[in-house]
């Protein structure tokens, strides 16, 4: 009889062990499925954020061809940068009057709800000027 007593001790020990194992497992699910749960401050700060960059990467791709494509001069990096983070974003640029083209200053605006360039100025002169409706 010893020998039923010990293997019931063993059994009883392994289980305890691999509910131990699946309870720590369960535990470590629960724990990361509550850390996603985000806030609505935290959904409207990532919102915000996306947007900004959104607003951002679509004015650094468009506004450099139209520059490119009134003055015939390639621009990289703005050396001024207006925005409310929100609507709109103003990337300014400081260049050179050349004999072939070129420019002293241009200002490129992308508003959110366009979607595109809604004004370029180049030299003081609205290449582009679009209002929203």
């Amino acid at each position: 009889m010893s020998e039923e007593n010990e293997e019931k001790e063993k059994m009883s020990e392994s289980m305890k062990l691999a509910i131990a194992v699946v309870g720590a497992i369960l535990i470590g699910f629960l724990m990361v499925g509550l850390n996603k749960q985000q806030s609505n401050d935290q959904k409207e700060s990532s919102a915000m954020v996306r947007n900004y960059f959104n607003l951002q990467t679509m004015a650094t791709e468009a506004c450099p061809k139209a520059i490119l494509e009134a003055t015939g001069e390639q621009v990289y990096f703005p050396s001024e940068t207006e925005s409310d983070k929100e609507n709109f974003i103003t990337l300014k640029w400081v260049g050179e009057k050349s004999q072939k083209g070129g420019f002293k200053k241009a200002s490129c605006t992308v508003r959110s709800v366009m979607g595109g360039i809604s004004e370029l100025m180049i030299d003081d002169k609205a290449v582009i000027s679009r209002k929203p409706k």
